[in-house]
């Protein structure tokens, strides 16, 4: 079981902070692609920061069972 941990308007598109999927070497770019048909998040995924166990990984990087893979959408303010 892969732990997908979703923040702030990833969350609200999806409806929930947290995705779990069977699945064991996925690459986070498969991951993504999931995100996107399975619960409607759209194309700001390609502009989040990803970390696979708290460090943060490129879209190439293979997420294994046990992994936890958080998509943080990047800080906007004043």
């Amino acid at each position: 079981m892969i732990s997908i941990l979703l923040f702030a308007q990833l969350q609200e598109e999806a409806g929930c902070s947290e995705v779990e999927i069977e699945a064991d070497a996925v690459s986070i770019a498969d991951i993504k692609t999931l995100l996107q048909t399975k619960y409607g998040i759209g194309s700001l995924l390609e502009s989040c920061f990803v970390a696979v166990n708290e460090e943060y990984v490129e879209d190439t990087v293979v997420v294994k069972n046990g992994d936890t893979v958080a998509f943080l959408p990047p800080v906007s303010g004043g």
